[in-house]
């Protein structure tokens, strides 16, 4: 099965919601999280999606980000390539031109009305050059670290003032026509020590009725089994994994450095952190998708 005969992301995810599981979205650096991502999903069979912020795209490149994941498409993986958190309308020019598979528009730091100009101005461009490419928004902002912290970010406050309330989402996605949305509900960028902060599945549930459309769960490290489980239930259709994958390729290179102090090739001591992340990736593909 080629490219040609590929379902589309769209599709998946429209699976994904009608059997109650979530397809994971893991963000890349270099070729050792691609192949971590690329070895589960051989190994699982499973539709997942490789996410590559601004400054990732800005380290590995936009075109060839997006060779990489075409040449596994090619062999008939059900592999799709995201730009997460995309800041500017510019940005999501960008990755709509270089055909990706979708992109994050990220205006939650932004007021309501200016995150909903620049999210309907990217639907709008996306809609004139492919309408496939799926738009996401967000509304709520939940910080932009990718740390393990000792306690929560500057400038977050978990409170449900701060969290998406579900008429302003309707209103959101109404008026901007995104395809999947993203949602304040709890969730954090990055993990805290000693746990994070617990999801508020209520209204999760009550944003997926008042939106229509796929919810997407930022933030996923730090939370537990059992919550994303009810989230999924809830209606959460993706689920996003980076932090965790940094902190186990940190770990793998660092062990992998001290057992072997003396090595120098980059293939070899390498090697450790690329399964480490795939080992994370693997747990969590089986977990949102109930396996």
């Amino acid at each position: 099965m080629g490219i040609l005969n590929m379902k589309t992301l769209r599709e998946y995810i429209k699976e994904a919601e009608e059997e109650k599981i979530a397809i994971g979205h893991f963000n890349i650096s270099n070729s050792e999280g691609f192949w971590a991502v690329v070895n589960a999903t051989k190994k699982i069979n499973l539709p997942v999606i490789i996410g590559a912020s601004e400054g990732e795209r800005d380290f590995i490149g936009i075109k060839q980000i997006k060779a990489l994941v075409d040449t596994i498409k090619a062999e008939g993986l059900p592999i799709f390539l995201n730009a997460d958190h995309t800041y500017s309308v510019d940005r999501v020019k960008e990755v709509v031109d270089a055909e990706f598979d979708a992109v994050i528009i990220d205006g939650a730091e932004k007021s309501f009305e200016e995150n909903l100009k620049i999210t309907k101005e990217s639907v709008d461009y996306r809609n004139s050059k492919n309408p496939e490419i799926l738009i996401e928004g967000e509304l709520g902002f939940i910080g932009k670290s990718s740390k393990v912290l000792d306690e929560m970010p500057e400038g977050i406050e978990i409170l449900e003032s701060n969290m998406t309330k579900p008429e302003e989402a309707s209103e959101f996605v109404k008026e901007t026509g995104v395809d999947l949305f993203a949602p304040a509900v709890g969730n954090i960028h990055g993990m805290v020590r000693g746990g994070n902060p617990k999801l508020d599945i209520e209204r999760i549930k009550n944003i997926r009725e008042a939106t229509g459309v796929p919810l997407v769960l930022h933030g996923g490290s730090g939370i537990t089994d059992e919550e994303f489980k009810q989230a999924i239930l809830a209606g959460i259709s993706v689920i996003h994994i980076n932090t965790e994958l940094r902190l186990a390729y940190r770990q793998g290179i660092q062990k992998s450095l001290i057992e072997n102090p003396d090595e120098i090739a980059p293939y070899k001591y390498l090697k450790p952190a690329l399964q480490a992340m795939q080992a994370v990736i693997e747990k969590r593909m089986t977990l949102f998708a109930n396996l």
